[in-house]
């Protein structure tokens, strides 16, 4: 195997870097391999791996929060029929760029994630088409029970105004003091890039960290955008 050894900084001392521009041969480490140069990143004894495109968005010790979504509870009002919310946040079909999440009476969609426990959010993915991807993006904390006819009558906690880098990949990070205990997370999908009457989604990851941070197991592994 191919190695390149060179001089760490001081700031990352206690950090074990390894860069390799081979693919592994270890079953369970190629599974999540999908391009190179990858780094592996060691502190302490946790480990995460992400790519190159992917580790300049998210600071270390933020995760997919993928596994903490309840997924009994999720909801997404005004989706197609045909084209509906698992195909843009379920793994395994957000990967695949023929899927997507679509708008069906008009451009707007309103999520609801709900969380199996409490969590801190700190970036969010939106991935899009150019013209019908989403452009106005808000996310409302621990806010149940909103539909269109009340949406506009809460302030958002934040919200985002997706340029052509995000809706190709690159993460929005949010206020993160206002998403600081989540319980459930509300976005809602105002317009898109055109004003076209469909809206679509490809893909949505949550990126961020669980309030009881010493539980390490159930972490899941930054995903290749």
């Amino acid at each position: 195997m191919t190695q390149k050894r060179t001089q760490i900084p001081r700031s990352h001392a206690g950090c074990l870097f390894h860069i390799s521009i081979l693919p592994f041969s270890f079953t369970r480490v190629s599974s999540f391999l999908r391009s190179i140069p990858f780094f592996f990143f060691f502190f302490f004894f946790s480990v995460s791996a992400m790519s190159g495109e992917s580790a300049s968005a998210i600071q270390k010790g933020q995760v997919d929060l993928l596994d903490f979504i309840d997924w009994s509870g999720v909801e997404c009002l005004n989706q197609s029929s045909t084209h509906s919310l698992p195909n843009a946040l379920k793994q395994g079909y957000r990967e695949d760029d023929g899927l997507h999440l679509d708008s069906d009476a008009d451009e707007q969609l309103l999520l609801y994630i709900p969380f199996t426990q409490v969590i801190k959010l700190h970036s969010i993915l939106v991935k899009g088409p150019e013209e019908e991807g989403p452009k106005t993006v808000k996310l409302f904390s621990n806010k149940e029970h909103m539909g269109f006819s009340n949406v506009n009558d809460y302030p958002p906690s934040d919200m985002a105004v997706l340029t052509p880098d995000n809706l190709k990949g690159k993460p929005v990070l949010v206020k993160y003091v206002k998403f600081q205990n989540v319980r459930s997370l509300t976005i809602f999908i105002e317009d898109n890039q055109t004003g076209s009457e469909i809206t679509k989604v490809q893909k949505i990851m949550l990126y961020g960290s669980t309030v009881e941070t010493t539980d390490m197991k159930g972490l899941k592994k930054i995903e290749d955008h």
